[in-house]
């Protein structure tokens, strides 16, 4: 009878491939983001990418938090797998967010920084992608994933720059004489950075997973 109810109950190795299943969601997602920022007609082209994908990550979210509640044995902290696809999940979400104040404001030019921004936001889904499976050997990839978590952290970092030349361009071109373009402008540099803020907070949580085992 144990048997039988074991092998009906959500395996531990699913988790890992749902994890990997929401960071192809999000890599699509951002680099769909980075075309939209190409401006002309890759903005409304690459919307609704990004809006399906987003949809694609929230299925696998709900996924993982249900079978967090329904599996005997999971591969690391149960909190800890909330933390980490709730923090894979608010970057996604966030781009959606980017993706819909381009829409709302009909913005088609984008500056060479939001640009580099919107690079920095696909490195950053690059480098969660290649994290994520080594999160099946902990102890023996524990270097390699800080590593990775260390590189999410330095392109926020870097991102903090570039939204602050960028808007500080901004202001000094349009501020008085296109109010509503550095309105628009600075939402654009807000919504980037916070994008690039939702990843360091998966490298924090990665990071964060590693120490508790190694």
């Amino acid at each position: 009878m144990m048997r039988w109810f074991h092998a009906l109950m959500p395996k531990e190795e699913r988790f890992f491939e749902l994890f990997a299943r929401h960071s192809d969601a999000v890599l699509a997602g951002a680099k769909a983001l980075r075309a939209m920022l190409e401006g002309g007609v890759a903005v409304k082209s690459n919307y609704q990418i990004v809006m399906d994908r987003e949809h694609d990550a929230d299925d696998v979210t709900r996924e993982v938090l249900i079978a967090v509640r329904r599996t005997f044995i999971t591969p690391f902290d149960r909190g800890n797998i909330r933390d980490l696809i709730t923090s894979m999940d608010n970057s996604i979400d966030q781009m959606q967010k980017t993706a819909k104040g381009i829409i709302l404001f009909d913005v088609t030019e984008f500056t060479p920084q939001m640009k580099e921004m919107a690079d920095a936001v696909v490195k950053c889904a690059e480098l969660a992608k290649e994290a994520v499976p080594l999160l099946r050997s902990i102890s023996s990839e524990a270097v390699h994933i800080s590593d990775l978590t260390a590189q999410m952290s330095a392109l926020e970092g870097r991102a903090d720059e570039l939204h602050d030349v960028g808007l500080r361009e901004l202001y000094l071109s349009k501020s008085k004489t296109d109010p509503m373009a550095f309105f628009v402008g600075n939402e654009v540099y807000d919504h980037l950075e916070k994008v690039v803020d939702r990843f360091d907070d998966v490298a924090n949580v990665m990071h964060g997973i590693v120490i508790e085992h190694v």
